[in-house]
């Protein structure tokens, strides 16, 4: 089991309840330093990744014993914490939840149906059986059970609504059944909500006896339940459709949830910012430039937008794009970074370097 003392679980809710108050005055900067050398011997399971999601071959205990292992070569000095990404069953798993099939054997994983169905005879419904379902629940319990709540297992990767749609139909004709079928796009949008929000509390429900906090793909801490929302189909749609079909979906959701951020993902998603950032359940942005675009720090009317609306921003790019977006915003209370791996013979610097950088960020107005 990893060690992480109760004086450091102390400090890192303390640490994040400032933040998330707004009280911190200093970015949240995550610091996870791989320890040399072996601990014990390591267990003959494969590492649970995109890659070997779909291999039944070893039970849950099995996985969480690797999982244990690999979390053990790992110590926390600063803003970090115990903690594995359930990622691991791809972006949107909760099509295959839904009845998709998970294809991995490009080593990642790709969801389609199993067969096409048309819009107006296509339905939602709750399946206790899904392989998927049960699967993934029976890994949550066996970390539950070997874990006590010392490691934080992040929420799967669920998808946005409509993507999980877009599995289905295929996004150009999602596109089309925009203006063709507007009342079964809706109708079908609904029947996923109300789904997606059951497998969110199913898997919480799992958590909460001894859980002592609560993450997802984005690596966030929480003390109570959170979620990082997308809708990366909006890429492809004006703001009237967005408004029309995808924004009431996530103000309604990000309302239950607690704390929720989106995933911005595109330059083409930057036209729906304003729509977000007017949602009372989002309390942060991750923007992501896409492939191909200027680096992160070159976006400051971006992040000025997003901490202008009181937002908070999770970003990445390493300690000089922090205090290049620092500087753009002058709001670095609001940022979080997301968790950058050391060596041992790096941490002495990079945990100088960000006391530097927060001696600096406490003076921002």
């Amino acid at each position: 089991m990893p060690r992480f003392t109760e004086s450091q679980w102390e400090t890192l809710q303390a640490t994040y309840r400032d933040w998330w108050a707004g009280a911190l005055r200093r970015p949240i900067v995550p610091v996870v330093t791989l320890k040399e050398g072996q601990a014990r011997h390591r267990p003959p399971a494969p590492l649970l990744t995109q890659e070997t999601c779909a291999d039944f071959s070893f039970s849950p205990q099995q996985l969480i014993d690797r999982m244990d292992y690999e979390l053990s070569l790992c110590r926390y000095p600063r803003d970090s914490f115990p903690y594995f990404n359930m990622w691991v069953f791809g972006p949107g798993v909760a099509a295959a939840l839904l009845g998709a099939r998970l294809d991995n054997r490009t080593g990642s994983v790709w969801f389609f149906p199993e067969r096409k169905v048309p819009i107006q005879e296509l339905t939602f419904s709750y399946d206790p059986d899904n392989r998927w379902l049960r699967r993934i629940k029976a890994i949550y319990r066996e970390a539950v059970a070997r874990w006590q709540g010392e490691v934080i297992i992040g929420m799967v990767d669920l998808g946005g609504v409509l993507d999980i749609l877009a599995t289905f139909l295929g996004s150009q004709e999602l596109l089309l059944h925009l203006y063709d079928n507007p009342w079964h796009v809706k109708r079908l949008a609904g029947e996923i909500t109300e789904l997606w929000l059951r497998f969110y509390d199913e898997i919480n429900d799992i958590l909460r006896p001894c859980a002592r906090g609560y993450s997802d793909w984005l690596g966030v801490y929480s003390e109570s339940p959170s979620y990082v929302l997308q809708s990366d189909f909006s890429y492809m749609i004006s703001p009237e459709m967005f408004r029309e079909f995808a924004l009431g979906e996530l103000d309604s959701t990000s309302q239950r949830l607690h704390r929720a951020f989106f995933h911005l993902d595109g330059v083409g998603m930057l036209r729906h910012l304003d729509d977000l950032l007017g949602l009372p359940g989002i309390h942060g942005i991750q923007w992501v430039q896409g492939d191909g675009k200027p680096g992160q720090d070159q976006w400051p009317e971006v992040y000025r937008k997003i901490t202008a609306a009181g937002k908070r921003v999770h970003m990445n790019g390493g300690l000089d794009t922090l205090c290049a977006v620092i500087r753009q915003t002058g709001s670095a209370p609001l940022i979080h970074h997301a968790a950058i791996t050391i060596t041992p013979q790096e941490e002495y610097a990079v945990l100088k370097r960000l006391d530097s950088i927060s001696s600096i960020a406490h003076l921002e107005p």
